[in-house]
């Protein structure tokens, strides 16, 4: 079974930072690419971030030189560091996997419950 657990949500106010965590179990970590989604009271689920097998990065735009993604295989976690956070940033941020489960050769996505970040002053 795979699990996706993240960690490191909260309430900041504009300008600070938070670092999201998403500690994975049961995926081949390695062997799956990776991401942060969030979605915002009313709005569609939105990709923020996404990090490759390789390591090649992709981001929205309105992220673009805020946040950064990273991972660490040998942790088998991903990391979603946010900085210069704003008010529109509020949402509930999810990972993301897209690989196979140990003992299994089907590529599925999974998703984690999501934690919640609030920007406000």
């Amino acid at each position: 079974q795979v699990q996706l657990v993240e960690s490191g949500g909260g309430l900041v106010q504009p300008g600070m930072s938070l670092r999201l965590t998403c500690a994975t179990a049961g995926l081949r970590f390695s062997a799956s690419d990776m991401g942060w989604y969030r979605q915002a009271p009313g709005k569609l689920r939105e990709l923020v971030a996404g990090i490759t097998v390789d390591g090649t990065t992709n981001y929205a735009d309105v992220v673009q030189g805020r946040f950064a993604i990273s991972r660490d295989n040998a942790k088998r976690t991903v990391y979603l560091q946010m900085n210069s956070l704003k008010p529109e940033d509020t949402a509930v941020y999810f990972c993301n996997a897209r690989g196979t489960q140990y003992g299994r050769s089907n590529i599925m996505t999974y998703w984690g419950q999501g934690t919640q970040v609030t920007v406000s002053s």
